[in-house]
């Protein structure tokens, strides 16, 4: 079976971190621009960042920019979201998908609570 898998996600206090991971499983992402994306409870799935293909190019939402990180591990089928000083706003399930500046919902995502 074909499918990107996330985890890392987790509860953490206000300008605290965490890094995601998104994990080809049967196939290889190394050939693709991943992105991530998120929804927040009662909201539209929103795009986050995304990396190209080698790794060079990057992208970020203005929300996150300065704080999350994108990285991608060919060796390891995975792709990063390191996630610094985060906010309550930041609450949602990511999801990652193939493509550039892409928001879709490719698998059961992993949710981050950000709360004192």
């Amino acid at each position: 079976q074909v499918q990107l898998v996330e985890s890392g996600g987790g509860l953490v206090q206000p300008g605290g971190s965490l890094r995601l991971s998104c994990t080809g499983s049967g196939f290889s992402p190394s050939s693709y621009a991943v992105s991530w994306a998120r929804q927040a409870p009662g909201k539209g799935l929103e795009w986050v960042s995304s990396i190209g293909s080698d790794g060079f190019f990057t992208s970020y939402a203005d929300s996150v920019k300065g704080r999350f990180t994108i990285s991608r591990e060919d060796a390891e089928n995975t792709v990063y979201l390191q996630m610094n000083n985060l906010k309550p706003e930041d609450t949602a399930v990511y999801f990652c998908s193939v493509g550039w500046r892409k928001s879709a919902v490719a698998g059961q995502g992993t949710q981050v609570t950000v709360s004192s």
